[in-house]
């Protein structure tokens, strides 16, 4: 099994509660808004680090990580990106391909809004972390640990600290 700690929206702010959160995660998934590159360095000299940028994520973070990042773990096929939207309100320009082509778990982030939503029509699971950083309009930083066990996404567990 493989343990995946998920965040977005930092913003360029993280703590030791949120490092804590994620000790005895295999990996660290960031779907944007990152906003300062520092936060990455801590991120990685706790654990690997898959990510995408965000609407407000500067060059130093664009040339390092994709708007859109697709991939397979275990026996999961996942794409993150920033702005994705969410079942019944995919953002158009995620839409064709969500239907076309589903993953198992799409990630989005952009809301600040924590949302963990099963897609009937699709087959999938999608995950909004929230935002953890203190910019925005969100009064509690919402960040998601879960397992994947080859086919299976499990063990879903939410940090929630208040602003």
């Amino acid at each position: 099994m493989t343990k995946i700690g998920l965040l977005s929206d930092t913003h360029g702010h993280i703590d030791d509660k949120l490092l804590d959160f994620f000790k005895d995660v295999d990996e660290i998934w960031h779907a944007g808004d990152i906003g300062d590159y520092s936060v990455f360095k801590k991120l990685q000299y706790l654990k690997p680090v898959r990510a995408v940028f965000g609407n407000i994520d500067g060059q130093d973070i664009r040339i390092r990580y994709p708007e859109h990042n697709r991939f397979r773990i275990e026996e999961i096929d996942v794409w993150i990106t920033h702005i994705g939207g969410y079942p019944g309100k995919y953002d158009s320009k995620v839409k064709p391909e969500i239907f076309r082509n589903p993953p198992r778990l799409f990630i989005s982030g952009h809301s600040h809004i924590l949302k963990i939503i099963f897609d009937k029509k699709i087959n999938c699971l999608h995950i909004n972390p929230g935002a953890y950083g203190k910019s925005g309009f969100h009064k509690v930083r919402t960040a998601v640990r879960f397992g994947i066990d080859k086919k299976d996404i499990k063990n879903m567990e939410i940090l929630e600290v208040k602003r």
